[in-house]
């Protein structure tokens, strides 16, 4: 994707915190909350915009593969606040020994250790947007895509951008619909696609591909070497991490990247995680039968909770697959490393290296969930190492109690 640029501060040395980590499992399982994909970009991306040097503060068993750099002069922020611009103004002005505070909240402070003690507090008087819940991922996308456009791309005047030795073959064989801008980065294919602006702009990454029918409605984005494959529908606030490929009918979904949902079926209100794959015919519901608000499954307290939406689909955590025409129920959360498969609908919740489906499971074990992980980075020229086998493996004993495996 296009390279990020700094507006402010950039000296200052950004740590983002995780909080209440529970509370994001399965997702937060795999990976520090600052990596959530939210719009076009991760949070943690988000904050690279503003900031040249940001590092995470995260559990011991991530922190290998996301490290923590701490200088004499630190600023901290709660990695699940998604920035803008008169935040950043109250976060310019904080001194060491500050910190801002939301609701009761502290957010955002200055020091040189992970200390909120003694510490003057600020209330803050900005407007920005905080992840409570998993939902927000999904329910907040359509507004973090165009903040994350306009910040990449602050020129508004143009309704074709990006590589222009393609722009005008891409037009001519493209119908765009509506006035908001579509960004096109270099290497791009698009064939004989409808493309609608109406509600929100569309960013396409490098080297992605739309194939020739495919019909898409902003906001959307969809990050490098992601493919669209012929006839998809893409309804608004979807985003594609990279290297994703969708077909079939999409409506408020979130990839976090390297993930497949390359046939029909439907997909809403969903967020699916890294490394997943989902079979030709998959389809979930997002909306009940009477619709009610929807139940979804907390690890934080262990039981289904409200959700306050009527519109929620599947959420599914790292490299979990399912086959051929499953069948997924309103608010189903599945975690890290599971494969369903057969006939009927599996429960909403469905534990971490289970295997099975309606019918039942048993457990994945961890050498067969380590020889096909490394099958799939292999796909994506990239090595399953030992950073990445010791943090599944982390995850495989933290979950074993939901699998009811001694």
């Amino acid at each position: 994707m296009c390279g990020l640029f700094y507006l402010t501060l950039p000296t200052m040395n950004v740590i983002l915190f995780d909080k209440n980590r529970a509370n994001y499992y399965p997702l937060s399982f795999t990976r520090p909350i600052s990596f959530f994909r939210v719009g076009i970009l991760t949070i943690k991306e988000k904050w690279e915009q503003y900031y040249k040097s940001v590092s995470i503060q995260t559990e011991d068993y991530l922190s290998v593969k996301f490290p923590l750099n701490t200088q004499k002069d630190n600023l901290w922020i709660d990695a699940r606040v998604l920035p803008s611009k008169l935040l950043i103004t109250e976060l310019e002005s904080l001194r060491e020994g500050e910190a801002l505070e939301k609701n009761g909240e502290v957010f955002a402070f200055r020091n040189r250790t992970f200390d909120t003690n003694k510490l003057n507090i600020i209330e803050s008087n900005s407007t920005f947007s905080f992840i409570h819940n998993l939902c927000d991922i999904f329910s907040l996308n359509g507004e973090e895509i165009k903040n994350d456009f306009y910040r990449m791309f602050p020129s508004k005047k143009l309704k074709w951008q990006g590589d222009l030795a393609k722009l005008e073959q891409i037009k001519k064989s493209n119908i765009k619909i509506g006035n908001n801008p579509i960004y096109i980065e270099e290497g791009v294919k698009i064939n004989h696609s409808i493309l609608n602006t109406t509600d929100g702009p569309i960013y396409i990454g490098k080297d992605s591909e739309i194939m020739e029918g495919s019909m898409i409605r902003g906001p959307f984005a969809m990050l490098n070497n992601s493919v669209l494959k012929m006839g998809t529908k893409i309804y608004g606030a979807t985003t594609l991490g990279p290297y994703c490929k969708v077909g079939g009918e999409v409506n408020n979904t979130v990839f976090f990247g390297f993930s497949s949902k390359a046939h029909d079926g439907f997909l809403g209100n969903s967020i699916i995680g890294d490394w997943c794959n989902l079979g030709a015919g998959t389809n979930n519901s997002n909306l009940k039968n009477n619709y009610s608000e929807v139940k979804l499954w907390n690890y934080e307290i262990e039981r289904f909770k409200k959700t306050g939406l009527q519109f929620c689909g599947l959420i599914m955590g790292d490299h979990s697959k399912c086959g051929i025409s499953t069948m997924f129920n309103t608010g189903t959360v599945v975690g890290v490393s599971a494969n369903l498969f057969g006939s009927g609908f599996a429960r909403n919740f469905i534990p971490s290296f289970s295997w099975g489906g309606a019918s039942g499971f048993t457990v994945y074990k961890l050498p067969e969930a380590f020889e096909v992980a490394s099958k799939v980075f292999d796909r994506r020229n990239k090595k399953f190492d030992k950073i990445e086998e010791d943090i599944i493996s982390e995850v495989y004993n933290m979950t074993k109690r939901y699998r009811n495996e001694q």
